[in-house]
């Protein structure tokens, strides 16, 4: 019997117009993808946002509902465009205007995993690319899509928040140099905080959402003690690209979190304070979803 192209938790009403989802958690690898692999399954791994649905399990008991993949991003990532195909994968592809992300292997069917790791050798089919973006790509984008205008007819207004995960070194990259600090100082101007941020927000630099609506997603994590950061190094890309609608009352944020936090990422495994963390999770998630609820009607004056 065919799986679920994806996992939709619902709260038992909804309550607010926030949507949560999950597109790069999905860790059900296919048997044939495996045997085809030159790299083994630690490696494959190492491209999931492993967990993130776990941590952002809560949300359907705040009243909004939770997307979750199901398949790798390996095998599908359903965060590209279904255009956005690789002629050095797939058979019988042109090669068209330059994309950064399918040059390095980076497209809707992925050639390499995390660090550049090539997946298998060969090519597969066209016939192939396209039964994996029908199974399990458009599934899921249509239910997302599905979810965010029941929020409009019943709230008038959807926030969809794109949930990922960030690998530790790349953010340390972030971290402004000491002869950048020192420099500062010199000059009289104000010294760059050093700690690296825990989370990324991105908005796509303002184009994908409400001002407003993002720094109260900063606040949030802010007052959980967590540092943030806005669209570096990630801003957002196909989900809030094509879901992001200000003007339509549509917004789409991406988040980030270090996975170092709640992760042993050598190990793809949970690190022994993993609940504690998804603890405090749950108030910003609580918090999220106050967003988009309605305010309650002014009571009459008797």
């Amino acid at each position: 019997m065919r799986k679920e192209p994806y996992r939709l938790h619902m709260p038992a009403r909804r309550t607010t117009s926030v949507v949560f989802a999950s597109p790069h958690s999905g860790c059900d690898y296919p048997d044939a993808f495996l045997q085809a692999a030159v790299i083994d399954a630690r490696l494959l791994r190492s491209s999931e946002d492993a967990f993130v649905d776990r941590l952002f399990a809560a949300a359907p008991a705040c009243g909004a509902p939770l997307l979750a993949a199901v398949m790798p991003r390996a095998f599908v990532d359903l965060n590209r465009a279904t255009d956005e195909l690789d002629p050095d994968l797939i058979e019988g592809v042109g090669r068209s205007a330059h994309n950064p992300r399918v040059a390095s292997g980076l497209g809707v069917i992925p050639r390499v995993v995390s660090g550049g790791r090539l997946i298998r050798h060969g090519r597969i089919t066209r016939a192939e690319a396209e039964a994996r973006i029908a199974g399990w790509w458009q599934p899921y984008h249509a239910r997302m899509q599905g979810l965010l205008d029941e929020a409009h007819r019943d709230f008038g207004e959807a926030i969809l928040i794109d949930c990922h995960s960030m690998p530790h070194e790349v953010i340390a990259g972030t971290m402004p140099s000491g002869a950048a600090m020192a420099g500062a100082a010199q000059a009289g101007g104000p010294v760059p905080v050093a700690r690296r941020p825990d989370v990324v927000l991105g908005d796509r630099f303002g184009a994908s959402a409400d001002p407003g609506i993002v720094e109260r997603l900063s606040a949030a994590f802010r007052r959980a003690g967590l540092v943030t950061a806005r669209n570096t190094p990630f801003a957002g890309a196909y989900v809030t690209r094509h879901y992001g609608r200000p003007s339509r009352r549509q917004h789409a944020i991406q988040i980030e979190i270090d996975r170092a936090l709640y992760m042993d990422e050598q190990r793809i495994e949970p690190r022994a304070d993993f609940e504690a963390f998804r603890a405090l999770l749950t108030g910003i998630i609580a918090e999220i979803a106050e967003i988009g609820r309605p305010e309650a009607p002014p009571v009459a004056a008797e």
